[in-house]
């Protein structure tokens, strides 16, 4: 990479812990109930509709996945391990200050996890279903309708059509900000570094103020177009372009996304949870019943427990057209089956129909194992340049 021009708004993002102990305060002594998310099945909109705020969960680091083994096993999914760390050992700010919890079934560890975590914080768990069907669509709506009478009762704010259009507005507006932002990747020298864009993407969760998020990405958005106007760019011209997607990454388990970085790649689209996969789709603002098509856009999402999963593969193919990378790398956190096995025919898709090299990663939160991992990277990586 090389040194180039920073937009000044990027340091709002960059520390949301402390953003969130500002906004929170004030929230908290107008009475304000606080949920904690971890997934992007979780709808916002509905949260914000019952007078309640939502907030992202840590669970991207090692340091308290030790202490989650004393219950937990160790063959089991990092992120799972490290979400109930944090939560037993009280060292997540965000979720020391919730007052529940909402969890989905999006597999079988986190739905076991959370039967433990809910002797800590209580748990609201939603019944996601594992396909599109018309009879899965009127689950998940009675899943909706379910949390909508939690939520009610938490709150004492019952959840109107009137207040559930105006946040779903914003989501869709906020929606369209971040990608308008992560389109700068598709330039061939980006004016932001797809580090700082994890950041910005990943603040979306910790920011309690989501109007005030809005104008931050609008305005973000501004002075990239100043910097791509410039030419001011961290990278240099002609480096690899890699479209990362798989299992969620964030501050503390992008070592993956550094290695490539390092390597002088690229990440031109994060297509995971914690990226584009997360906003891509909009709720109808124009349906007759707002709460149907909040429920038909949050099933949409294409997600490795869906099966069959054929919305991952359409998106990739949506995202290569979109910016244009010289290969895929596939990131499998180590006991995530769902995503483990649907690498299999992702690759031979990636290989066959997009004509792009494929590189699955199988890894962990720990550092054991960076400097084979560096190996395959930098090999992965000069196949695209010779």
């Amino acid at each position: 990479m090389t040194e180039a021009a920073k937009a000044p708004t990027l340091a709002k993002f960059a520390s949301p812990v402390d953003r969130f102990h500002l906004e929170l305060e004030p929230l908290k002594e107008a009475g304000a109930k606080l949920a904690g998310i971890y997934c992007v099945f979780a709808p916002v909109e509905l949260v914000r509709a019952a007078g309640a705020v939502c907030v992202g969960l840590c669970g991207k680091k090692q340091a308290p996945i030790p202490e989650a083994e004393r219950v937990l096993p160790a063959n089991l999914c990092p992120l799972i391990k490290s979400s109930y760390g944090y939560a037993a050992t009280g060292t997540c700010p965000y979720f020391n200050a919730t007052d529940f919890i909402l969890a989905e079934t999006t597999c079988d560890g986190k739905k076991k996890m959370f039967e433990l975590m809910n002797r800590i914080k209580p748990v609201h768990m939603m019944r996601l279903p594992t396909d599109k069907s018309p009879e899965a669509q009127a689950l998940w709506l009675a899943e909706m309708h379910r949390l909508a009478t939690f939520l009610a009762e938490r709150t004492g704010q019952a959840v109107t059509d009137e207040a559930l259009r105006r946040e779903i507005a914003l989501q869709n507006r906020i929606r369209r900000a971040l990608l308008d932002v992560a389109a700068f990747m598709s330039e061939a020298r980006p004016p932001i570094s797809s580090l700082d864009l994890m950041g910005v993407c990943e603040s979306r969760t910790f920011v309690l103020d989501q109007e005030a998020y809005l104008d931050d990405l609008l305005a973000l958005r501004g002075e990239l177009e100043e910097l791509r106007a410039k030419g001011s760019s961290p990278y240099r011209q002609g480096a690899p372009r890699i479209l990362l997607t798989g299992t969620p990454v964030g501050r503390g388990s992008e070592k993956v996304l550094r290695l490539l970085e390092d390597a002088g790649a690229v990440v031109v689209v994060l297509e995971n949870c914690t990226g584009i996969k997360g906003v891509v789709g909009l709720v109808d603002e124009d349906a007759a019943d707002p709460l149907e098509a909040l429920a038909k856009r949050y099933l949409e999402t294409p997600c490795s427990c869906m099966s069959p999963n054929t919305g991952r593969f359409a998106l990739i193919d949506e995202l290569a057209r979109q910016f244009h990378p010289t290969g895929v790398v596939d990131l499998v956190w180590q006991a995530c089956h769902t995503y483990s096995v649907e690498s299999h025919d992702l690759g031979r898709h990636v290989n066959d129909t997009l004509d792009l090299p494929f590189l699955k990663i199988e890894t962990d939160y720990t550092e054991s194992d960076v400097e084979q991992l560096r190996t395959r990277v930098e090999a992965f990586l000069e196949l695209q340049t010779n």
